[in-house]
């Protein structure tokens, strides 16, 4: 399965970085770049669990050709989880449920050297995040 444009840009922009403090600014710079959330979407009911840092992943449900999809946003604390999270939303929104809940991130993240750096409560709350994303696409679907 072919992954969306947004992140296969990424994947390549990281692929010209040979050292990690480079592609570290650079997952920071992506973070900045995203829209923060509203203080309403700041609610228990977002925050994503399993993590050190303050994270809300908001999911909307839409549709693409008739097919159930999601669109997501999101916001941290903490300056290299936001840019995680701003890969994560390249990755998995404005997909079909289908595609992102087979979609494995961590695996992505692993061909692309970006678990290496992180420290184990980081490594942890990816995993979180990128659990919390499935589970709406898995909602989304049944």
């Amino acid at each position: 399965m072919s992954q969306p444009q947004a992140f296969q840009e990424i994947a390549e922009n990281l692929s010209f970085l040979d050292e990690w403090e480079d592609r570290y600014r650079y997952i920071i710079e992506l973070g900045q770049g995203l829209d923060k959330l509203s203080e309403a979407e700041h609610s228990p009911e977002n925050k994503v669990n399993g993590c050190v840092s303050q994270v809300w992943l908001v999911a909307e449900p839409k549709s693409i050709d008739g097919v159930p999809a999601l669109r997501f946003r999101g916001e941290s604390d903490a300056m290299i989880v936001q840019g995680l999270v701003a890969v994560l939303l390249a990755l998995y929104s404005d997909r079909p449920a289908q595609d992102i809940a087979n979609t494995d991130a961590i695996a992505l993240f692993d061909e692309l050297g970006l678990r290496e750096h992180l420290t184990t409560q980081r490594s942890n709350g990816l995993v979180a995040m990128v659990n919390r994303i499935r589970n709406e696409a898995r909602a989304a679907l049944a």
